[in-house]
């Protein structure tokens, strides 16, 4: 059963919805779009809690009810079924329990952002820099079947065909709230197909999940770092290469904490000016969250970082068809098909693993 204070908590939030209707329903309201929008947002986010707390209550008057209807009925028929349903309510508020104080955990404000995602090759060479590729592929069709945009801002590829680094904006409802479970080191084992004795060999690339953050939520000062434009290679095509488009911005230069991000993936130099500030702003922000969740010790699955010093997360084992998520412990198989896009199966254990731990944290147990 819930206590005193979740259920004052609960009483309070379903009084601030109903609150919500009554504003919404004044013709001064109406007319003011910004506030309308301000008030269907906050009614949105907490609908959820409310929800669930009605069934809540509505489940303890059925109890009340069947408990009544025990001490007062005399008939034996109507006695059982009293006790079943009795029964059946009983069993429900354990799992109405566990999915309030779910729903009541705070929310990760970054959750609804859209997302900059960074896959650089690691060990093993050319054969790194093929998983990378293949990484990329697999959040690119993940990210087409959510409906979600992919926006590539930045690719080194390597001879073999793969890439060294490919860096891309990822634009749609709750980019981040899937894909923050992708950061960190991926190692693959399996046989390249330039192997002519079938060895297998062991591959890593690093992936970095940034939530954008507006230009507000980070002060990056023009005096603290360098723009350099240069003529764009690669893949961009002969008009890209024509003229000086490619934005390098240095940050901090020549210090300890020098930051270098490049975007040559557009003909526009200002928008590749742009894209190249939005990288640097996410990653200072990663950085400034990943200290304060050291400071607090934090023991999150899913953390915001830059991925450069992320541990092992994940083993793609080809040989065995095996994917095993080390944070959670938890195998999952049909390699093929999870690099085609199908990432809900692992991304749902994480978030259910990483939701357990967060009632963990706040005494949810």
């Amino acid at each position: 059963m819930l206590d005193q204070n979740v259920l004052q908590k609960l009483a309070a939030i379903e009084a601030r919805y109903n609150q919500l209707n009554e504003l919404m329903a004044d013709p001064e309201v109406a007319t003011d779009i910004t506030q309308l929008q301000a008030y269907v947002k906050e009614q949105n986010q907490i609908g959820p809690v409310v929800a669930k707390y009605q069934e809540y209550s509505q489940v303890l008057r059925g109890i009340r009810e069947a408990e009544e209807m025990l001490k007062e009925s005399n008939d034996a028929d109507l006695r059982e079924l009293a006790q079943m349903e009795l029964d059946e309510l009983h069993a429900r508020i354990p799992e109405l329990d566990d999915e309030i104080k779910l729903l009541l955990l705070p929310h990760d404000p970054n959750d609804e952002k859209d997302v900059i995602v960074e896959i650089r090759a690691g060990e093993g060479g050319d054969e790194a820099g093929l998983f990378a590729a293949d990484l990329f592929r697999a959040y690119s069709r993940y990210a087409e079947v959510k409906g979600w945009k992919v926006d590539v801002i930045n690719s080194n590829e390597n001879a073999a065909g793969g890439f060294k680094e490919v860096v891309f904006e990822v634009h749609g409802d709750g980019a981040y709230s899937r894909l923050k479970y992708e950061g960190g080191v991926h190692r693959v084992q399996r046989v390249p197909a330039t192997e002519a004795r079938g060895r297998i060999h062991t591959s890593t690339a690093t992936v970095a999940v940034l939530p954008e953050v507006e230009e507000t939520d980070v002060d990056v000062r023009p005096e603290d770092y360098r723009v350099d434009v240069f003529r764009a290679g690669g893949h961009g095509g002969q008009g890209v290469n024509t003229t000086d488009s490619a934005v390098r911005i240095t940050y901090k230069p020549g210090t300890a904490d020098q930051m270098i991000v490049t975007c040559q993936d557009t003909r526009s130099q200002i928008k590749n000016r742009e894209r190249a500030l939005a990288v640097l702003r996410s990653r200072l922000y990663a950085i400034e969250q990943e200290k304060r969740q050291k400071e607090l010790g934090s023991s999150r699955i899913a953390q915001v970082g830059t991925g450069e010093r992320a541990e092992k997360i994940r083993t793609y084992n080809f040989p065995q068809d095996r994917i095993t998520d080390h944070r959670i412990g938890q195998s999952f198989s049909n390699i093929p098909v999870v690099l085609s896009g199908d990432l809900d199966r692992m991304i749902d254990a994480l978030t259910v693993a990483d939701n357990a731990q967060r009632m963990r944290d706040v005494g949810g147990e």
